[in-house]
């Protein structure tokens, strides 16, 4: 029994981290949420305790809402420890998850009609953490003045209650000001959140290059880079600053540029992606490693996820290198210049092992969606005679990183013989690459839920 608990609990770890519910390269959408919602429901149903302790995992801000929610819906199931200790996951996962999918997550339980004392003071206390309420206040306002309803809770200050709720007055606030006099000055505009300024730049008829140029140093960094390509067309430069970019969005966006470009920019771009790793990297040494990566054409994605599962291969790519004494990089398509990959071809990751395992390393990172074509199996197998034939005992230390959820068998697709765990940011790689050991059926129950209370706590502490 013990067994079956830790082995749903790793199914659905892999889930949380991967899935986001949205289309993949091998499932549609509909198969993605139809599956992830099952494995919500199984859980919550059989292990409360450690669906409630995965909120201090590595899981992404879909799942971390979605977890959230259930456990405020199902409050009546949990006794009093349970609530004190799952009010205090929530909490502290919240602050760390995009604020608008928090304020979805408010949306949600307003629906639900899920209001009692623990959700409004979770309310609170995500509201009162907030830098500065007034920015919120202009970019959310219709779901910060939901949430305040909701949750019966007093707006800050004397103005962000009037804002929300009365009418258009003067106010000393600055950029609550700026929003007043933006419905009829143009120059105010750029004074607001890009997202909001956008609404009001077309409301007066700006030239949408123009509007670019003046609202560029409010943008957030991931909104220059979303717009850096399009802005180009029009001839300005956002000043994207790939220096402050973490690894794997940097990755994105690199894979987003034509080959072209690449090379024409490629010692900008090699600098960045270097130090980017080097930052994650810090304090982690691997010794002698050799990385199998997954550039087939299965690595495009989805429409949804583009090219995320690639952009997952080339920031793994990075950090193995600054990480390693020594390192092989072996792509499946034999490409040897990591900066132009595309997703191309078949998955021969078979072949690509066996090339790894030749060079002796110590460590052998395989970064793959797992559906191994070419030919069909042959990976598993390769692995299976390496395990009971040539390393026995271990030596070689193997994990398998899978960047897709595999909706049919509500977990990511595994290469057999090796310990596969699920992930979405190369930032999370060296955590994973530790937390795999759970998955080689070597470790019982007991000591995964010592692993969990041990995160639960610095994380609470963080």
């Amino acid at each position: 029994m013990d067994r079956v608990t830790a082995e749903d609990m790793l199914m659905f770890v892999n889930a949380a981290i991967t899935s986001s519910g949205q289309r993949e390269f091998h499932s549609a959408a509909s198969a993605q949420r139809f599956s992830l919602d099952f494995l919500h429901e199984y859980m919550i149903g059989n292990y409360r305790d450690l669906y409630a302790a995965t909120l201090a995992l590595d899981i992404n801000d879909h799942n971390a809402t979605l977890i959230a929610h259930r456990l405020l819906v199902t409050a009546a199931d949990a006794d009093d420890d349970q609530k004190r200790l799952e009010g205090q996951l929530i909490g502290r996962r919240l602050r760390l998850v995009a604020p608008q999918r928090v304020y979805e997550l408010f949306r949600r339980l307003r629906q639900s009609r899920v209001n009692n004392r623990r959700t409004r003071a979770i309310i609170r206390d995500w509201l009162s953490h907030r830098p500065d309420p007034a920015f919120d206040a202009v970019k959310y306002r219709t779901p910060l003045k939901q949430a305040v309803r909701h949750a019966h809770v007093k707006p800050d200050g004397d103005e962000l209650g009037p804002f929300l709720f009365a009418g258009k007055t003067r106010y000393a606030t600055p950029i609550l000001e700026s929003w007043r006099r933006a419905h009829y000055e143009q120059a105010s505009i750029y004074d607001l959140p890009y997202t909001v300024a956008e609404g009001f730049a077309a409301k007066h008829n700006i030239d949408r290059a123009t509007f670019l140029e003046r609202i560029e140093p409010r943008m957030t960094r991931v909104e220059r880079l979303r717009l850096q390509e399009s802005a180009r067309r029009s001839k300005i430069d956002l000043g994207v600053d790939l220096g402050s970019m973490p690894l794997t969005r940097l990755s994105s966006y690199v894979l987003s540029l034509p080959v072209t470009e690449r090379v024409e920019r490629r010692a900008e771009l090699t600098r960045a992606l270097r130090a980017a790793a080097a930052k994650v990297a810090a304090g982690h040494r691997w010794g002698r490693v050799a990385a199998v990566l997954d550039d087939s054409f299965s690595a495009f994605g989805s429409r949804q996820k583009r090219r995320r599962p690639l952009a997952v291969a080339l920031a793994c790519h990075y950090l193995c290198e600054a990480m390693a004494d020594s390192y092989v990089p072996l792509w499946t398509s034999g490409r040897t210049d990591a900066l132009l990959v595309y997703p191309r071809g078949v998955t021969p990751l078979g072949e690509r092992v066996l090339d790894a395992l030749e060079h002796n390393p110590d460590r052998l990172l395989i970064v793959s969606d797992g559906w191994d074509n070419a030919p069909g199996g042959m990976a598993s197998e390769v692995l299976r005679v390496w395990r009971t034939r040539l390393d026995p005992e271990h030596e070689v230390i193997v994990v398998h990183l899978n960047p897709e959820y595999d909706a049919d068998t509500f977990d990511v697709k595994k290469i057999g013989h090796v310990p596969t765990v699920g992930v979405r940011d190369a930032e999370d790689v060296p955590a994973l690459v530790e937390f795999a050991r759970f998955t080689e059926g070597h470790t019982g129950l007991a000591e995964l839920k010592a692993h969990f209370d041990d995160r639960i706590a610095r994380f609470l502490e963080g």
